[in-house]
């Protein structure tokens, strides 16, 4: 289908003649067409509500920390992409660091994210984060056993003191299942404009996927804490996942109960 913004589905919408036009053209199909807009709109109207959001964050001096985890091609950027669309630039950042030089490697693990840690006023996204220690790099063999449970042992004591020093911390975990992420990987492939998305680790992805399974297991049961929880998102429809990620971050940040019966969502804490 051709690529419409929110304008153009209302213009195309507000003239039947055009719109009929395109369907006998097969330019849009009807009901994908429908499908697309109504998902549109929805999205614009939720940018409109996490602008608020931000606007209070920023009044408020409000620090928030956004950890978005989750398997290969869940759709973390595209999600993450979508969230700060609009929001002001000069009070958010996304932060997505490289793997550690050989300085960082002599540091206290946490050390280097520390640094990103928001300030008054401003909202960071983690795109990944202190959690590579707990899937990636045990997956790996990036780090030792004893790496790992050291990390295990802090993490809830470090998120705890952050919290309680006011940092309003969400932790969206994107997952997906086994075929449709054979079925991005291999898009990603074959797609010019997607293959820079293609890291080393992707092509592991698939033969690695029940070792995977166990760590990410093993991060809910120890890292989900009731001040702390996992929110775990099936990704397997994009549009679905990006939307609700913006209703768990609106209503966390607002300090709101949000709806847990979503047959998407699972909260591990």
């Amino acid at each position: 289908m051709a690529d419409f913004n929110l304008e153009d589905f209302i213009n195309i919408l507000d003239n039947k003649e055009v719109f009929q036009y395109l369907i006998d053209k097969k330019i849009i199909k009807e009901k994908k067409f429908l499908e697309t807009y109504e998902y549109e709109k929805e999205l614009h109207e939720l940018q409109i509500q996490l602008t608020a959001i931000q606007n209070k964050v920023i009044a408020e001096n409000k620090r928030v920390l956004i950890i978005f985890e989750g398997r290969d091609a869940a759709g973390k950027g595209g999600a993450i992409e979508r969230l700060v669309e609009f929001l002001n630039p000069k009070k958010l950042r996304v932060v997505s660091l490289p793997k550690p030089t050989e300085e960082e490697l002599g540091q206290w693990y946490f050390q280097r994210y520390f640094k990103q840690l928001p300030n008054a006023g401003e909202i960071v996204f983690f795109d990944r984060s202190w959690y590579n220690r707990a899937v990636v790099e045990p997956v790996f063999d990036f780090c030792t056993k004893e790496q790992y449970q050291l990390f295990l042992k802090q993490v809830n004591e470090v998120e705890e003191l952050l919290i309680n020093d006011g940092v309003i911390l969400i932790k969206l975990f994107l997952t997906i299942s086994k075929k449709e992420q054979a079925d991005r990987l291999e898009e990603r492939k074959t797609d010019v404009l997607k293959q820079w998305k293609i890291g080393s680790l992707d092509q592991q992805a698939q033969e690695k996927w029940d070792v995977y399974s166990k760590y990410i297991q093993e991060l809910f049961k120890s890292t989900g804490t009731k001040k702390s929880p996992w929110i775990e998102i099936d990704t397997d429809n994009k549009k679905h996942a990006r939307l609700e990620a913006f209703k768990i971050i609106i209503n966390q940040i607002d300090n709101k109960e949000r709806d847990k019966t979503e047959d998407f969502v699972k909260i591990h804490n």
